[in-house]
């Protein structure tokens, strides 16, 4: 993918990795491919959009990471700045543990799309040197499309930031991990199909006890079939075509929009009880997963392979 070429060409410059994840699926925003590409460098994780998540989770997840790995977990909201510092404490700390190796200091910042990077960037550039935004932002992934230059957003030291675009991960094999994704934006809503989300974000809301939904959007009572429940919702916002019919599409698109902006509260989408964590990275983290034309590839390497292997026998008991 040209994303991770990019990255893995301008690796070598940088002196600190910022991941940026997504608080409401924690897990599920993680990208494998991103392992082999940093690997040695100094990483700080940062789990954006945490103003959306429950605040219950951030303990859970430093102690599932802190199995796994050393690097620093941070949690942040870009419209706070107290919460915003303290990324550029961490940058102040490495340039300051080293004022000769580092008498300036580059941070590349990488995650999945739609995880809120430009944004950040944005943030740390406003709260490091007062200044306004210098990365484009969007609701919809795939805003940022290459690596810009350096943007500085600290004086003294001085500290640069580049942006990077979102790297997706070609192919993810686990479905629900594929839905959570999605919902929160990190594929695109023409890619998906938006009924499916609807559908599962309608399940997640009924599992979810301490949320009334009913109330948020103003319909008459819960459900758990996503056809009744699109037809009260289409109602009661007006979202009708010629003759009454309930436009269904756009009332999916006002309740994944809903979810998007936080009407339903502080939510994580991801389970994470010890067993589940483990069972995650089990599954998902373990080998980095292929896509199907990668896995295809795969396949007839094999069958290459094994057939020059026959042939090379049959050359060999011929006289």
């Amino acid at each position: 993918m040209a994303g991770l070429r990019e990255m893995r060409d301008q690796m070598r410059t940088v002196d600190l990795v910022i991941e940026t994840r997504d608080a409401r699926i924690p897990l599920s925003s993680i990208n494998k491919q991103f392992e082999q590409i940093i690997k040695g460098k100094h990483r700080v994780i940062v789990y954006n959009k945490a103003d959306l998540a429950p605040i219950s989770i951030q303990n859970p997840v430093r102690e599932a990471l802190a199995k796994r790995n050393h690097h620093k977990v941070l949690f942040t909201n870009t419209n706070v700045n107290k919460s915003v510092r303290q990324i550029l404490d961490v940058a102040r700390e490495l340039s300051a543990s080293d004022p000769i190796r580092y008498p300036e200091l580059s941070i590349m910042v990488i995650g999945m799309p739609n995880v809120g990077k430009s944004s950040l960037i944005n943030a740390l550039r406003r709260t490091g040197i007062n200044r306004g935004k210098a990365a484009n932002t969007g609701a919809k992934p795939g805003v940022t499309r290459a690596l810009s230059s350096r943007i500085r957003v600290l004086e003294s030291p001085p500290i640069y930031l580049v942006d990077t675009p979102g790297v997706m991960i070609p192919y993810i094999p686990d479905p629900i991990v594929a839905l959570k994704v999605a919902l929160t934006g990190g594929i695109k809503d023409n890619i998906a199909d938006e009924n499916v989300l609807a559908d599962y974000l309608l399940f997640r809301l009924n599992r979810f006890t301490h949320i009334d939904y009913c109330s948020i959007l103003g319909i008459s009572q819960p459900t758990d079939d996503i056809s009744e429940f699109l037809q009260m919702l289409g109602r009661k916002i007006g979202a009708l075509r010629q003759g009454g019919e309930t436009d269904t599409d756009k009332a999916i698109q006002f309740f994944l929009r809903a979810f998007r902006q936080g009407k339903f509260g502080q939510l994580c989408l991801d389970d994470l009880e010890p067993h589940a964590v483990d069972e995650f990275f089990k599954r998902s983290m373990e080998e980095a997963p292929l896509s199907k034309n990668q896995a295809q590839k795969a396949k007839r390497a094999a069958q290459r392979q094994r057939a020059l292997q026959k042939a090379q026998k049959r050359s060999s008991r011929s006289p």
